[in-house]
C-alpha cells in the first residue's frame, strides 16, 4: 500500500514519519509546499503521477487561528480550496483522501461531547475555512475527514512546548480555565491514520470521524499537568477567557465523542494524561 502525506513538514506530518516504522508494509512518501502546492491543480497532478499513491493524507493547513481573522483569503485558500482541489484530483485518479479537520467547526456551546452529526457553527475564520474544506472535499465521495482537537507533540509549535519554554523562564503562568476540551497527542492520531491507510479496503470510510485522546480538561488543567510532570516549579494561575482576550473566538467546550472511530478501528484510545507522560519523556530525553 502506498501513501502520500501532504504538509509533511508540519507537526502531524513529522510525527507520521516517526510512527511509520510501526507499519513496515506501508510505502510512505512525503511532500510539502516546496515540492507540491496543493492549491494548484497541476502541482497535485504531478505529485499523484510521481508517487502513484493509494491514499493521500492531507496534513497541510493554515493553523494561525488569530492571524486568520486578518488573513481570511489565505486561510480559505489552504483550508478550503486546497482540500477541494486534492479531493478532485484524487477522485480523477482513483485515490482515497484522508483530510484532517478541527473541533473549531463547532460553536462550543454544548455540554456533552460532540458526535460527528452534531450541528456545526464555527465562530472564527479558521473554523469557517476548515468547515468549508470538509464540505467541499467530502462532496466528491472519496474523502474521509478526521476532526481532532488541541494537537501537540514533541515537534513543531504547540501548547505543551510553549508551557515548557515559559515555565523555565517565568515564575508564574496565567492560563484560562473556562475552555474545556481534550488534548490530542499527534503520535496517537498518526497511529490511527496509518491504521486506516494500511487497510483502506476494510477501514476507509468516506465519512466524518472524531479523534482525540480520552478524558476532559481545561487549558489550565493541561498546563498544570505539563509543568508538574516536567518537574518545574512555575505557579499556574487560572484565569477566565475574558482575562485573556484573543482576536478569534475559541470554543468554550470542544470535547469530541470518539466512539465511532474506536468502533471502526477496534482500538482503545489512551487517556490524555497517559499520552502526555509519554510525550514529555520523548521530548525531555
Amino acid at each position: 500500500m502506498k501513501i502520500l502525506v501532504t504538509g509533511a513538514n508540519g507537526q502531524l506530518g513529522t510525527v507520521i514519519k516517526k510512527e511509520s516504522s510501526i507499519f513496515p508494509d506501508l510505502a510512505i512518501f512525503y511532500t510539502d509546499i516546496e515540492e507540491t502546492d496543493i492549491c494548484s491543480k497541476e502541482s497535485v497532478q504531478l505529485a499523484l503521477k510521481k508517487y502513484a499513491p493509494n491514499v493521500v493524507v492531507n496534513c497541510a493547513a493554515y493553523t494561525a487561528v488569530d492571524k486568520a481573522e486578518d488573513e481570511e483569503d489565505k486561510a480559505f485558500a489552504l483550508n478550503a480550496d486546497a482540500p477541494a482541489n486534492l479531493a478532485e484530483q484524487c477522485k480523477l485518479m482513483g485515490v482515497k483522501l484522508i483530510h484532517i479537520s478541527t473541533d473549531y467547526v463547532f460553536d462550543g456551546k454544548s455540554n456533552v461531547p460532540y458526535v460527528e452529526t452534531d450541528k456545526v457553527n464555527p465562530q472564527s475564520v479558521y473554523g469557517k475555512s476548515k468547515l468549508e474544506g470538509e464540505l467541499r472535499s467530502m462532496a466528491l465521495g472519496n474523502t474521509m475527514v478526521i476532526r481532532t482537537s488541541w494537537l501537540y507533540s514533541a515537534y513543531g509549535n504547540n501548547f505543551m512546548k510553549t508551557m515548557l519554554k515559559y515555565g523555565k523562564e517565568r515564575p508564574e503562568l496565567r492560563v484560562v480555565f473556562d475552555q474545556t476540551g481534550t488534548p490530542t497527542l499527534a503520535n496517537d492520531l498518526a497511529y490511527a491514520i496509518l491504521r486506516i491507510a494500511e487497510s483502506p479496503e476494510r477501514l476507509f470510510t468516506p465519512e466524518i470521524f472524531h479523534f482525540s485522546n480520552q478524558g476532559v480538561c481545561s487549558w489550565y488543567d493541561f498546563a498544570y499537568e505539563i509543568i508538574k510532570q516536567a518537574g518545574l516549579t512555575t505557579k499556574i494561575t487560572p484565569i477566565t477567557t475574558s482575562d485573556y482576550p484573543t482576536k478569534a473566538i475559541r470554543p468554550q467546550y470542544s470535547v469530541l465523542n470518539k466512539q465511532k472511530i474506536t468502533n471502526l478501528l477496534e482500538m482503545e484510545i489512551p487517556h490524555w494524561r497517559q499520552s502526555l507522560v509519554k510525550c514529555l519523556q520523548e521530548y525531555l530525553r
